[in-house]
């Protein structure tokens, strides 16, 4: 069966960076499936991740090769795929995007979780070296390969912080006045100001500038979407087969808040909200993913615009009030346990979303049948889960080594 879209005119040759990830994967699908000629470039390191951390997905994810297989006979649509670290092989990254010459790279190849991002000085460097030198090896890449390229990257709503100053979180920029020396006031656009909550966040704050210096310089044409967190496990097209079925992240490093709850209600383990749940923060279910990165595509800048930032969210939520309705659906029991992050208890979230809208998104707000659906994956494969991985034990706060810094030296180098 061909499910290729037939409307083909629009039909682009489009690399995904990081198209074996929770993100990447179902986009890669869809915009295979929406008739473009899709390209995966990964080199495998979120399962490697997985092996470091001793926690698998919940759902039983398939080898890349056999995904690409079960694609192929589906859909008669071929995904090629190159596995390469372009945080490290920049030379082999650039030859396939000039030989592939695609018109629009999506970026996902990014470590995407704040817990991991701080459990220890080992993986605050690791986050900080492959993020900033993924994004500005890719930067290089398209100005170094003459070609117009449009890079669409999925960056976090985290940049902005979690305060709003009582006002809507405006979409990339900010409008201010400035008062000259000689007394005259000027309107200027900056970008708001950015508030990171982890490393994680920080290396996505120094991606916009980044792409803000790139954009100026060389006119690269750029679209920032700065994205909520995801819930939800599957897409129409990771539906399809059971061996294209998505990640479902459960531990305490790489679990979203919504599907760690409906997943902890549906195996028996109390939800645990951190703190008091008083945290406000910005949703989108995986679907709504996909389609956005699709509008990006389908509405790239012209060269002399600049960056494009997106609030790619749906809805906010309160914590607490999440727990309380998977608590209600699911009968599960409410745990309070400490909070591992550095934030305030409490906070207020108010966002724009216009440009999607305007765009054309229908967005998926919470609802009961999608996270019905989520638990019932979860109950499919709870045998698989590992209760231990489910606290969060990753910390913001500066662990107390103990012993001399000659005994801290030594145990470093055993």
């Amino acid at each position: 069966m061909n499910l290729q879209n037939k409307h083909l005119k629009s039909n682009k040759k489009i690399v995904v960076l990081g198209g074996d990830g929770f993100c990447g994967w179902p986009t890669s699908l869809h915009l295979s499936n929406s008739g473009h000629d899709v390209i995966i470039i990964d080199n495998l390191s979120r399962r490697n991740i997985d092996n470091e951390l001793e926690a698998e997905s919940l759902t039983p994810i398939q080898p890349m090769g056999t995904r690409l297989k079960v694609w192929e006979e589906i859909s008669r649509r071929k995904i090629d795929f190159y596995n390469i670290n372009i945080a490290n092989d920049y030379d082999y990254f650039l030859k396939v995007i000039i030989d592939e010459q695609p018109d629009a790279i999506i970026h996902f190849a990014e470590q995407r979780s704040a817990p991991y991002s701080m459990k220890s000085p080992k993986h605050k460097r690791y986050t900080v070296n492959n993020n900033l030198n993924a994004t500005h090896n890719v930067l290089c890449a398209i100005v170094e390969s003459g070609l117009d390229i449009h890079l669409i990257h999925l960056g976090t709503m985290g940049v902005y912080g979690y305060g709003t100053a009582g006002m809507k979180i405006p979409e990339g920029y900010l409008d201010i006045e400035v008062q000259t020396e000689a007394g005259n006031r000027i309107d200027q656009q900056i970008l708001y100001p950015t508030n990171p909550g982890s490393i994680y966040h920080m290396t996505k704050s120094q991606d916009q500038l980044l792409f803000q210096y790139y954009n100026k310089n060389d006119s690269v044409r750029i679209t920032d979407l700065h994205q909520g967190i995801v819930w939800g496990t599957n897409t129409k097209e990771t539906k399809m087969d059971e061996r294209l079925i998505n990640r479902f992240d459960y531990d305490g490093d790489y679990g979203t808040v919504l599907n760690r709850f409906l997943m902890q209600a549906a195996v028996g383990h109390p939800i645990t909200v951190h703190g008091t749940g008083g945290q406000t923060r910005a949703f989108i279910h995986i679907q709504d993913t996909v389609r956005c990165i699709q509008l990006a595509i389908e509405n790239p800048p012209k060269r002399e615009e600049r960056v494009m930032i997106y609030n790619q969210m749906t809805e906010t939520h309160r914590v607490n009030d999440l727990a309380q309705l998977v608590s209600e659906l699911t009968n599960g029991e409410i745990a309070y346990v400490p909070n591992p992050r550095k934030e305030a208890a409490e906070n207020d979230l108010h966002v724009k979303n216009d440009l999607f809208l305007s765009k054309g998104l229908k967005p998926i707000t919470l609802d009961e049948g999608l996270m019905q659906e989520v638990t019932k994956i979860a109950k499919k494969y709870a045998s698989r889960a590992d209760h231990t991985k489910i606290p969060a034990k990753s910390t913001w706060t500066k662990e107390q080594h103990p012993g001399t810094l000659k005994e801290r030296a030594t145990d470093l180098v055993k």
